[in-house]
């Protein structure tokens, strides 16, 4: 178990982040792996976490039990765990910089259309094409750096599903996901003694922060809902971008 009272002091609010948006509040858990990756390393970052999403994804699934959109998790699943795949052969020779760059910069194009550019305020056309390309990359981020929040937004998100039912789609999503990426985690021998029990540690907050995120969700309107969830987004991207930009030392 790491005992650095320094790591906590980044652990507990990127666990606090990543369960306020298990509970159905969008992008923001994106920040847990970056907040603690100020103390210790990424990966072994992602590696503490994968067992408190867990944790996070049965709480929220017990609560959104049957609030989601079937047909939306049948085209987005196979894709996700297709990216998994892909994400776990490429593992060792994939530029994380470059990744969370260009995904920073997707996701900031599109969440300025939202403040900056108006629409008719309809929902957009399912589209089996986007929502593939949309569950590969969010399976294949997700793998690297559970960073899988913001691909899997920018299909989801102009479908403007009611606030529930989008929140419970997502959880479904996420939950198989983070079980599938048990099996290349392990075999990369990332869920070792050490980060099992300091995950094990900060398991209390992943109660406590997803039973937040629900509470939230249920009392916020459907506009505020999306205002929240798009400005998270918008953070994020500024995030990815800033974090690329740091791995290629150019800042």
């Amino acid at each position: 178990m790491i005992s650095d009272p320094i790591f906590y002091l980044a652990a507990i609010p990127a666990v606090l982040f990543v369960g306020i948006s298990k509970g159905g509040l969008g992008a923001i858990a994106l920040f847990g792996v970056p907040i603690m990756s100020l103390v210790i390393s990424p990966v072994q970052s992602a590696a503490i976490m994968l067992p408190i999403l867990l944790v996070m994804d049965v709480v929220a699934i017990r609560s959104y039990w049957g609030v989601f959109d079937r047909q939306l998790l049948i085209d987005m699943l196979p894709a996700g765990i297709a990216g998994i795949t892909v994400g776990w052969a490429t593992a060792l020779y994939v530029d994380d910089a470059m990744l969370r760059f260009l995904l920073g910069v997707i996701t900031l194009l599109f969440t300025a259309k939202y403040f900056f550019w108006s629409d008719d305020g309809k929902p957009q056309p399912r589209n089996p094409v986007k929502a593939v390309a949309a569950g590969f990359a969010a399976g294949y981020t997700s793998f690297v750096s559970h960073a899988g929040s913001p691909p899997y937004q920018l299909y989801t998100l102009p479908l403007k599903m009611d606030r529930r039912l989008f929140a419970g789609t997502a959880v479904m999503f996420f939950a198989v996901m983070n079980a599938i990426k048990l099996i290349p985690y392990f075999a990369l021998g990332q869920l070792d003694t050490t980060n099992l029990t300091t995950s094990a540690v900060l398991m209390p907050l992943a109660f406590v922060s997803t039973l937040l995120g629900i509470w939230l969700v249920k009392v916020v309107s459907q506009t505020a809902f999306y205002r929240i969830v798009y400005t998270a987004l918008l953070l994020v991207s500024l995030k990815l971008i800033w974090d690329g930009l740091v791995g290629y030392n150019l800042i």
